[in-house]
């Protein structure tokens, strides 16, 4: 299997062990007391005055936030070494509020070792193709990352997690949202939830995407996991449907009671039958991730229509994953005065006025009425543009 492949290859590249726990880590949310500083800007001594310049006037930093980081730094540094650390950063594509963010976090990093300890691993990141705008968007999330052991955590976690989600650029994305990832047990928990993916007929590709939208389900415990996929399967999902991995995920991202109070939602807002519901978890279970305040926005406004109703939403539950200032609003307002002008006949189904491309609605409803719709249109126009589509 690839993994086996990956981990005997990472096994041979170095002399340690690649997966041994990292016992001692700095956890990254810090307590109370590292993470508060006082908002405001005076004070009347710093412990290094000279650092506390450098920060405030050359790098921009707020007056609290460098008093805070020269108050807690635990040895003095060169000016010239503090300055080379942050200038470092800067080169590479830091932001100030991504280097403010790094600082807070860890002021701890001002007197790092900027050859020995800051270069390596974002050369590590650099030669594996993370753009310096990731690089800046990990790092910043996590500084930790920077005091990870090179060789048995941050390389052949990264690798594994390149060739899981097939590019650099995929890595950056689950990482800028799960910067915690970096720290998880792979050897315990990523690997086997994989497998267990794997030996129900979810592809790697399919893999790759629910790992992208829903990263914490693989660094659950895998008895948990397996738990989530007996849960779908009693629910009558099958496991050859593409859809099955999207429900293990769904069902995983509520634990303690919350799928029974979602089913319950369901009931009460659209007042599904218990065939509904079923109907709905074998074709649609990422519907379920929508929160009861839009179910009922959505419900009120397309029934206010008075050409929709609860069994069109049921019949197409996709419905309530759209939104209704960008997808619903426009076009209910171009249907209604081609309607009151006598321009239309019928309005178009639930399921085609939700999935049809904004390009298509515009050729098929807005095009050949441009003089009747009037201000409607060019609402409607300067919609479409703020979201970046052609209208054509």
């Amino acid at each position: 299997m690839i993994f086996s492949i990956l981990r005997r290859n990472f096994t041979c590249s170095f002399s340690t062990n690649l997966w041994s726990l990292e016992k001692s880590r700095v956890p990254f949310s810090h307590s109370v007391s590292v993470l508060y500083f006082s908002t405001s800007g005076e004070r009347k001594s710093v412990n290094n005055p000279v650092i506390y310049e450098l920060l405030l006037n050359k790098y921009n930093l707020s007056p609290a936030l460098s008093s805070h980081v020269v108050s807690v730094l635990t040895q003095s540094k060169p000016l010239e070494e503090c300055d080379s650390v942050l200038s470092f950063f800067k080169e590479i594509g830091f932001t100030k509020s991504q280097l403010e963010r790094t600082l807070k976090y860890l002021p701890k990093l001002l007197s790092s070792n900027l050859e020995k300890i800051i270069k390596p691993k974002i050369k590590i990141f650099q030669d594996m193709g993370f753009s310096n705008k990731g690089i800046a968007d990990i790092i910043s999330n996590d500084p930790n990352i920077l005091y990870t052991s090179l060789n048995d955590k941050l390389i052949p976690r990264l690798n594994l997690l390149r060739v899981l989600l097939r590019s650099a650029k995929g890595v950056a994305m689950v990482l800028r949202k799960a910067q915690w990832m970096l720290s998880g047990d792979f050897e315990k928990n990523m690997l086997p939830n994989v497998e267990l993916l794997k030996s129900c007929g979810v592809s790697m590709e399919q893999i790759s995407t629910i790992c992208c939208h829903t990263p914490r389900l693989f660094l659950s415990n895998p008895e948990v996991v397996r738990k989530y996929v007996d849960q779908v399967d009693e629910l009558g999902v099958n496991r050859s449907s593409k859809v099955f991995v999207y429900a293990v995920a769904v069902v995983g991202s509520m634990p303690n009671g919350k799928w029974e109070q979602k089913l319950q939602a369901f009931r009460d807002i659209l007042h599904c039958s218990e065939d509904d519901i079923l109907r709905v978890v074998r074709h649609t279970p990422q519907v379920f991730t929508v929160s009861e305040d839009k179910m009922r926005k959505v419900k009120e406004f397309l029934l206010g229509t008075r050409k929709y109703t609860t069994s069109c939403i049921i019949e197409w539950p996709r419905s309530l994953m759209h939104s209704i200032e960008q997808r619903y609003k426009p076009r209910i307002e171009v249907l209604e005065v081609l309607e009151s002008r006598h321009l239309i006949e019928t309005w178009p189904l639930l399921s085609s006025l939700c999935r049809m491309p904004d390009h298509t609605f515009y050729k098929k409803y807005v095009n050949p009425h441009l003089k009747d719709l009037g201000e409607v249109y060019l609402a409607h126009r300067a919609r479409s543009k703020k979201r970046g589509v052609e209208l054509q």
